[in-house]
């Protein structure tokens, strides 16, 4: 039978469980989460009288953990909503329920007999039809499954997240001998396309792939830095960004997955193999010593960095006491940093002073190491890259990073220094080849042993460098690239600086509008870009510059232009989709609220947020926020227009950020058909399949109407709020101004209550309020605080 998962169980609570729950439940799909019974009451359950037999009692450790992911940070729930999708119980009474569920994930304590008694029980209650999956980070998968059933064996496999579950992209799916293929084949589309994930399969071993390599990479660092006498800071200081890896580099990494959890983990490998490598996972004696004085890292504020203040302290590991936190200095640092791609790492790599030391030392045994593994832990080196740049926030994998650094040159090296170089690396030279990947007629791929394989793909996953590359562009300026993205659809990609909005941007908005319009064969328009973030908003050096020089008829000029582009993408006659993701701010917002379709991710936060550099938004996003509200009203239900313009002035006014895709719909950013992917690396074919639908269903753009305003009560409504927060002292006096100039706007000016007022009539309300507060000295002292500093000033 072909499967669904349309409702989950997750088996255990703790921060694991209920992070896979908040997961599931943040892509629509109903959970039911359960626990063991308490074995005792608390003092407040003794207090209030309560029995080991009362429900709330029975159900006390999930319950707790819903409480829980109400104050996590980094949240584990998208939305309100989500909670709503997730109910609680425990095995003695509700264990019932799993006939109804249609996968049932393990995440109890790491202990072999526990799980198989667990899945003893399941066994009794499933559907024939249900999955059965274990969550665990390294027992085997094998051996949970011994003295199951044929049919509940062929629907069990490992699905090893990492954590936290709704951020790291990493999904490791670990199949037994006895799986069905067409069950492993079903999780890994499911694991891609509704969880979102990045799904490699791994080999039933001791803690899988990413934990593997990843552990055995930190343990390699630990040692070098012991040995050779860094510092912990000198350590982090050149093992993160600079390098392509997390800015949280070594030991802060350590102290937010928790000393306690490596070490765990680390000696999870250790008591599974032998030899040499045996001895690299056993745990440095100073780490045993930390966790035994409850050192564990963040959740205990203290372990290889211990913070008091502002001030921040690393350890020593020989003594165990902390001193001020010190940063590495080497030439080679300098150098590095003026150079982008391979050349920083080649650079780094192969220096000869501290820096360079350290890093080759490091990444060398961890090259091998990975090499090594090949065949063991995974079938191909793409699931392994793409394990540790999922899983641990890597830019290249381990076969990635070799060839960036040059295999030949570092291979010698290594020979030199009388490393043992894998058979798999001496296969690739000898059949003359220089590289772990390469690209032959657009398709990328990767040594496989004997030859190269095309790295598979999925088909929803487009990468616009890889697109152009084949594809060329349509045209381009300084600031943004016309793209076609095939199937009649095109895309318009931001290239600026943080993929900020100048005049450049609004040029090639409009050429693309007008290319799109204009010719047959297009039917539709994406507005799309894989950067860090879709876009945090207009050029602001650019408006500080011309406010400043007073030159307001430019500015005048620019913000019409823009308001008017905006109005072209909401009234174009070919379906605009907009795409965003990441940080989607100011004119980033603006660009995105009238399109006729938005197609967000997981992780789009949206927010107007002018008011932190003392301004109102400037190119439509009033009126567009506030139509937005209009248009989410129920229907049959009479619209309070004061109301609406209060909610809509709050959310410009204090410059609030939806967290989530899904609460940017909840804050209506987004509307009721607006999309939200799961998986970013999907989200442009969603968005060109959107484009494509609405064109198909013979798409027409919305009709030119006035819009209702709150008028003077409004503006009254709004002022009285201001005012008391001013009184209060939340609020400065440049702050009031702001507000007073945005509940004009957003109230229509001074018109009754109800008045039909035309956009363009609204347009010149928002333009004359922004140049009027861009000329304000001090909203230019929060324009150049927030260039200088990245973060706003309250004067």
């Amino acid at each position: 039978m072909a499967h669904q998962i349309n409702q989950a169980a997750v088996i255990g609570s703790g921060v694991m469980g209920s992070g896979i729950a908040a997961h599931l439940a943040n892509i629509g799909i109903p959970v039911l989460l359960l626990d063991i019974v308490p074995n005792k009451l608390t003092a407040d359950e003794e207090a209030k009288g309560l029995t080991l037999e009362d429900k709330t009692v029975r159900n006390r450790l999930t319950d707790q953990a819903l409480k829980n992911m109400k104050k996590q940070k980094p949240a584990p729930l998208a939305s309100k909503e989500s909670l709503s999708r997730i109910s609680t119980g425990n095995l003695e009474d509700d264990l019932e329920k799993l006939k109804n569920v249609d996968w049932i994930i393990e995440v109890v304590v790491e202990n072999l007999e526990i799980k198989k008694a667990l899945y003893d029980k399941i066994e009794g209650v499933r559907s024939e039809h249900a999955i059965v999956s274990s969550n665990t980070s390294g027992i085997s998968i094998e051996a949970m499954a011994e003295g199951r059933s044929e049919g509940f064996k062929k629907h069990f496999l490992g699905t090893h997240f990492f954590n936290p579950p709704r951020y790291l992209k990493l999904l490791e799916v670990i199949p037994t001998n006895e799986t069905a293929p067409e069950v492993l084949d079903f999780m890994v589309r499911f694991g891609e396309d509704r969880l979102g994930k990045g799904v490699v399969i791994a080999k039933d071993t001791p803690n899988f792939i990413g934990n593997r390599i990843g552990t055995y990479g930190l343990l390699i660092t630990l040692r070098e830095m012991m040995e050779r006498g860094y510092s912990v800071g000198e350590v982090d200081s050149v093992t993160g960004t600079l390098i392509g890896r997390p800015k949280s580099a070594t030991f802060r990494t350590l102290d937010v997955v928790g000393l306690d959890t490596f070490v765990h983990v680390a000696k999870n490998v250790y008591d599974q193999t032998e030899g040499k490598e045996k001895e690299v996972f056993r745990t440095p004696d100073f780490l045993v010593k930390m966790v035994e004085n409850g050192w564990l890292g963040a959740k205990t504020k203290q372990g290889f960095y211990l913070k008091e203040g502002k001030e921040i302290s690393e350890i020593d590991p020989a003594t165990l006491e902390y001193s001020p936190q010190k940063k590495l200095k080497a030439p080679s640092i300098e150098a590095a940093k003026q150079q982008k791609g391979d050349g920083r790492l080649k650079t780094l790599v192969y220096a000869k002073d501290r820096a360079g030391e350290l890093l080759w030392n490091i990444l060398a045994p961890t090259l091998i190491y990975s090499a090594e593994k090949v065949g063991e832990i995974a079938d191909d080196i793409a699931s392994i890259d793409n394990a540790m740049k999922w899983g641990f926030g890597w830019k290249q994998g381990p076969f990635e990073l070799w060839d960036a650094i040059g295999v030949e040159k570092s291979v010698k090296r290594m020979k030199e220094e009388g490393h043992g170089i894998p058979a798999f690396v001496q296969k690739l030279l000898d059949s003359g080849n220089t590289a772990f990947y390469k690209t032959e007629e657009g398709v990328l791929k990767y040594f496989d042993g004997e030859g190269y394989t095309p790295v598979q793909m999925n088909e929803k996953e487009i990468d616009l460098k890889k697109w152009k590359t084949q594809n060329g562009v349509i045209k381009k300026n300084s600031g943004a690239s016309l793209i076609d993205l095939g199937d009649g659809v095109a895309l318009l990609e931001f290239t600026s600086q943080a993929n900020s909005l100048g005049p450049d941007v609004i040029k090639m908005l409009l050429d693309s509008l007008e290319e799109v319009e204009n010719n047959d064969q297009y039917k539709g328009l994406v507005i799309a870009n894989q950067g860090k973030n879709f876009s945090v908003g207009a050029n602001l050096g650019m408006i500080l510059m011309e406010a400043q020089d007073d030159n307001i008829f430019e500015l005048d000029f620019m913000i019409k232009s823009f308001q008017n582009a905006m109005m072209k993408v909401r009234y174009s006659k070919k379906p605009v989709v907009a795409a965003p993701h990441g940080m989607t701010l100011g004119g980033g917002a603006e660009i995105t609220l009238p399109a006729a379709h938005i197609q967000a991710t997981m992780e789009t936060y949206i927010g107007l947020v002018e008011t932190g550099v003392g301004l109102i938004p400037g190119g439509g996003g009033n009126i567009s926020l506030y139509r937005k509200h209009l248009e989410g009203m129920p229907n049959g239900v009479k619209a309070d227009y004061v109301d609406i313009a209060a909610k809509v002035f709050e959310t410009i006014a204090m410059a609030k950020v939806s967290t989530s895709g899904a609460e940017a719909r909840e804050n209506n950013f987004l509307g009721k058909a607006d999309g939200v992917s799961a998986n970013r690396d999907h989200q442009i074919h969603d968005a060109k399949q959107a484009a494509l639908a609405l064109f198909e269903a013979g798409y027409t753009p919305p009709s030119r109407r006035t819009v209702p305003v709150a008028g003077e009560p409004g503006y009254a409504a709004m002022i009285v709020g201001a005012e008391g927060m001013h009184l209060s002292g939340y609020i400065s006096d440049h702050d009031l101004k702001i507000a007073k100039k945005l509940a004009y706007v957003l109230s229509g000016g001074k018109v009754p209550y109800g008045t039909e007022v035309d956009e363009q009539y609204m347009l010149d309300l928002e333009r004359e309020a922004f140049l009027q507060l861009v000329a304000e000295p001090k909203s230019q002292q929060r324009m150049q605080h927030m260039l200088l500093k990245g973060k706003p000033l309250r004067n």
